[in-house]
């Protein structure tokens, strides 16, 4: 038997919460309560285990179990009985989230949302699980099953399982990897080797399916392949771009990419959309865009962007975390088209040229993963294997199919809107939106579009002006209209790379001050004595253990961002301690990234960035005069190595960047002119004012 709200009136503990996702079930027959003492205490007192479960708004299976479960009365009782029962969204508690996620992978060898886990009222886990059906089917246990089983092993087995808690927990408290010396450039070589192992060569991508994204891959292939001249590197992260942006895992009417596809040709996907897939997919179309990949790549980053800013973008400039996979109550229904829907709306001839350009099928080209079998409808896919374009150089000519097909693309997107859209998680996460700052950013100069910068702006003022205490500490989640939830390491990280992107594109010395004073926190509170960061703050709430993560998930490590941060802010300051501790970050982390490089592709990149002498060109001169934007424009254009670039505006003596990076404080114009100042390997140039006098210096000609 099923109840919600519509039903029976009734709502339980989290009727007065902000996550969307513990508003989904504020109507369940479970007695939800969310983390926090109340539950732990309350499962001490009455003798008890916890049950817990994470998962997220947009998560399909997280939404199967809810309606077969944690919506049944039958169940809900069993479980209201044996346990005190815990609900978590792990967007808003990754600290929560990730420790228990790694207790998953210790107990099954996998994890996943939505993720069980029990646990004694110490918060000690002794049972794990990813998604558990009512009943068992598929070789899996089913919680009617499961529940007498765990109750009737809590009375008459609690040694064994306070033993298997406590060792569980001591064996989480282990070091992941020792230290060891940093990893030189051979590591780099040995990572492209991995990947070009397990790179599909008829379908892009690594390995066979699921396919994730992955772009902090594909960004270190293409820096790789730039440094190294190794044209394989760059082929492979380019087919991969193009084959996922033609694929069903990008939605070619409304653009933005699915999370993740669950076949090996991207055809497939699992349909929610994140806001950190879509800023990393930017970040690796506009990288292979400037690197000579073609109009392609640029334009995949434009589609992203635009589907961001109409459909994640807050009012008052942050990004929303996600849309859901299911609407309608299925997944991926706002999606899917029937052939004669698709008939109706464009008419005979106009639905003969989609079923060419998209691939579709009478019978339906979507395939059921649980079953293999069609579904009689269809997700549209750029099967013919071009754009309907001719590139030439760096310009792309439109074709009569290309034009055609964009009015279709727009009917069709006029169609679907009138459909039940699927749902948005509204929550606005610190992390998330400094990952979209640092694309917007990039993207606004590497793509000409001041627009993007004056989105990044937005966002950056409003997670810094809504999301921070008094004592200018971040929060993590933004939701309701309240910010919560102590900041934690990603937060940091993500929106300091996020400032540096801007001080980049906009040469805002603001953006880099603000991105130092962030930094300070981070090492101050979140600094392990032994070398690394924690995930959590020095005074955060105290759960079983600190994490300190070191290997690539679905966003790259906090600490290898970290590394990248305190380079480029070393650089861009002249301060020599940053680069010191950039140094001493490496150590404990070295042992890990050897053992699987590829896991590691964050890392990479910041060592590459430490295997290229540093290159830093400061600018000397009026802001808004030509002279000026001229020498910028070179900086911007040279890719082997990419210059850290500083403004030093002419006529202030102490102007902020002075404060900040006092090296430049006697950088000045020339004789009225703008100048450029260029320091290689810790050797300065004389100072140029003629761009192309600058542009043979930054390749390595002229004066040495």
């Amino acid at each position: 038997m099923k109840r919600n709200a519509m039903t029976t009136g009734m709502l339980n503990r989290f009727q007065h919460e902000k996550s969307p996702y513990l508003l989904q079930h504020a109507a369940n027959p479970v007695d939800w309560h969310p983390w926090g003492e109340e539950a732990f205490l309350r499962a001490k007192k009455e003798d008890k285990p916890v049950f817990l479960s994470i998962g997220y708004s947009t998560c399909h299976w997280c939404h199967v179990m809810a309606h077969e479960s944690f919506e049944d009365e039958e169940t809900a009782s069993l479980l209201n009985e044996a346990f005190v029962c815990v609900k978590v969204d792990r967007e808003e508690r990754p600290d929560i989230d990730g420790i228990y996620m790694r207790v998953c992978q210790m107990m099954t060898g996998g994890g996943g949302w939505p993720l069980t886990v029990i646990m004694t009222p110490e918060r000690r886990p002794f049972f794990a699980a990813t998604y558990i059906p009512k009943e068992s089917r598929w070789g899996r246990m089913g919680l009617v099953e499961l529940i007498p089983r765990i109750v009737g092993l809590w009375r008459t087995a609690r040694g064994r399982i306070e033993e298997t808690a406590q060792q569980t927990i001591s064996i989480l408290r282990r070091p992941v990897s020792g230290p060891g010396g940093n990893p030189g450039a051979e590591i780099l070589s040995g990572a492209f080797a991995e990947l070009q192992g397990q790179y599909d060569d008829e379908f892009g991508g690594f390995g066979t399916a699921p396919k994730f994204p992955m772009p902090h891959q594909l960004l270190f292939l293409l820096r790789y392949g730039e440094q190294t001249g190794e044209t394989e590197a760059i082929r492979m992260a380019e087919a991969t771009l193009r084959a996922m942006r033609r694929g069903g895992i990008f939605d070619q009417l409304g653009y933005g990419f699915h999370r993740y596809s669950t076949d090996r040709q991207w055809l497939l996907p699992h349909f929610e959309k994140m806001l950190y897939d879509q800023a990393l997919c930017v970040l690796a179309a506009t990288e292979a865009f400037r690197a000579g990949g073609g109009e392609e790549h640029g334009r995949t980053a434009r589609e992203v962007l635009e589907y961001v800013l109409r459909d994640l973008r807050a009012p008052d400039g942050g990004f929303y975390a996600a849309e859901d996979a299911d609407s309608e109550g299925e997944e991926g229904r706002y999606y899917l088209w029937e052939m004669g829907e698709i008939r109706r709306i464009l008419g005979p001839e106009d639905a003969r040229f989609a079923t060419e350009v998209f691939g579709l099928r009478e019978d339906g080209n979507f395939i059921d993963p649980a079953t293999g079998k069609r579904t009689g409808f269809n997700i549209l896919s750029l099967v013919s294997g071009n754009e309907g374009a001719i590139e030439s150089g760096e310009k792309i000519f439109e074709t009569e199919e290309m034009r055609r097909r964009e009015e279709v693309r727009r009917r069709l997107l006029a169609a679907r809107d009138g459909r039940i859209r699927p749902a948005r998680d509204d929550k606005i996460l610190a992390d998330w939106n400094g990952l979209m700052i640092a694309a917007l950013a990039r993207a606004s100069w590497m793509l000409e579009e001041p627009s993007y910068h004056t989105a990044a702006r937005a966002a950056a003022d409003f997670v810094l002006s809504r999301m921070k205490t008094p004592e200018g500490r971040l929060l993590h989640c933004w939701c309701g209209g309240e910010a919560a939830v102590t900041g934690n390491l990603d937060d940091y990280a993500f929106l300091i790379w996020g400032l540096c992107e801007l001080y980049e594109a906009g040469l805002d010395a603001g953006d880099l001050r603000r991105g130092l004073e962030l930094q300070r926190i981070l090492t101050d509170r979140f600094r392990d004595p032994e070398g690394g960061f924690f995930f959590t703050p020095d005074d955060g709430e105290e759960l079983p253990l600190r994490l300190k993560e070191g290997h690539d998930g679905a966003v790259p490590s906090g600490n290898a961002v970290t590394l990248m941060n305190l380079i480029r802010m070393g650089r861009m300051t002249g301060d020599s301690r940053l680069e010191q501790e950039a140094a001493a970050l490496i150590r404990p982390f070295s042992e890990s990234i050897r053992g699987l490089p590829s896991a590691h592709a964050q890392w990479l990149i910041a060592l590459e960035m430490l295997a290229v002498p540093p290159c830093e060109v400061v600018i000397a001169g009026r802001p808004e005069a030509a002279d000026t934007g001229e020498l910028i424009a070179v900086v911007r254009r040279c890719r082997r190595p990419q210059p850290v670039l500083l403004l030093r505006p002419e006529g202030e003596r102490i102007s902020e960047i002075v404060e900040i990076a006092p090296f430049t404080l006697e950088m000045r114009a020339i004789d009225g002119r703008a100048a450029a100042y260029v320091c290689r390997n810790h050797s300065c140039r004389r100072p140029v004012t003629d761009p192309a006098e600058l542009e043979a210096i930054l390749a390595g000609e002229g004066e040495t």
